[in-house]
């Protein structure tokens, strides 16, 4: 597997240090938190709940208990777990998963950890969710730290499996992706692999660099991904509908294309200004909305890793 972190080792030795850019702010699109939530059945005991602010799954195990994975927004929660319980017969949601520690993630974990979940995570999304968190490149927004109760009480550095009620969950690390703790999930039984917001259907995804994310990470994370999936896999992004194998290797061509221009743009010594009037995604654009704010995100990222002190 061919990683990022190797085409950095080389640009760097062959093109030198670049300073680090400094962005004008610009705020990040909220989600809709209006939309009616929508059942989609992968399986007799697994389910994607969408609407809620991200595309959560729900699986129950033989044993009566079930595995959520992200919980979408705070102020879509009650509503969530209202809908989910009713589709489970009243299986106890014994074990969340946050696939990264921002907010339209971790809307739930309040409410199951205060129930006694076990809420699963990368340690790196512990630590965020214990903190307040300050983004300066979207107008300073701080995101509180979550109450302990509601912070990951099992978190993990190396892929895993765990028991679910009797169904066994295998989840592993995305390296850095849109966050320094993105992971996936991996239901084997039915062969669905959940992605959190690393990957998206239809829209740009959200490369915070300020938390460790970056497109170099988002590209190994698609490695990644192809190595845990299949041909016959069925793939759930954080956003959007389905995805397939195919579809997997399509996008890591697209990011793979970004990254080789991005590069080429920054070791030239070009501004953010001249880097958005080249239009390294104007083919892309047409399917995926508006990039600026991607492009300045992925350029910030540049900077952090390629820069003199990187």
């Amino acid at each position: 597997m061919k990683h990022a972190f190797d085409r950095r080792t080389i640009l760097r030795a062959a093109l030198g240090g670049a300073g680090v850019l400094c962005l004008p702010h610009l705020r990040a699109v909220s989600q809709p938190s209006a939309a009616s939530l929508e059942i989609t059945r992968l399986g007799d005991d697994l389910f994607v709940v969408s609407g809620a602010g991200c595309n959560v799954v729900v699986a129950k195990g033989p044993g009566g208990g079930a595995a959520m994975v992200d919980g979408g927004l705070k102020e879509r929660s009650a509503e969530l777990l209202s809908l989910v319980r009713n589709e489970l017969s009243g299986a106890r949601i014994d074990t969340l998963f946050n696939t990264c520690w921002h907010p339209d993630r971790t809307g739930a974990n309040e409410a199951l950890g205060g129930a006694g979940a076990r809420i699963m995570a990368h340690e790196n999304t512990r630590l965020w969710l214990g903190r307040d968190v300050t983004r300066p490149w979207d107008d300073n927004r701080t995101i509180n730290r979550l109450p302990p109760e509601a912070c990951p009480n099992a978190t993990f550095y190396e892929p895993g499996a765990v028991d679910v009620s009797g169904r066994e969950v295998r989840y592993g690390y995305l390296l850095q992706a849109h966050t320094d703790g993105d992971i996936y999930v991996h239901f084997p039984a039915e062969n669905v692999l959940v992605t959190g917001a690393a990957i998206s259907v239809g829209t740009w995804p959200l490369l915070d660099w300020w938390t460790g994310g970056w497109i170099g990470g988002l590209v190994d994370a698609f490695d990644l991904l192809l190595e845990v999936a299949d041909e016959n896999t069925r793939v759930v992004p954080g956003i959007g509908g389905l995805l397939t194998y195919a579809d997997l290797v399509a996008q890591r061509q697209m990011y793979l294309t970004i990254f080789d221009r991005l590069a080429k743009l920054f070791f030239a010594g070009l501004e953010p200004v001249d880097m958005l009037a080249a239009e390294p995604t104007k083919e892309f654009d047409a399917r995926l909305g508006d990039s600026e704010l991607f492009l300045r995100l992925a350029f910030r990222g540049f900077g952090l890793h390629f820069g003199p002190d990187a």
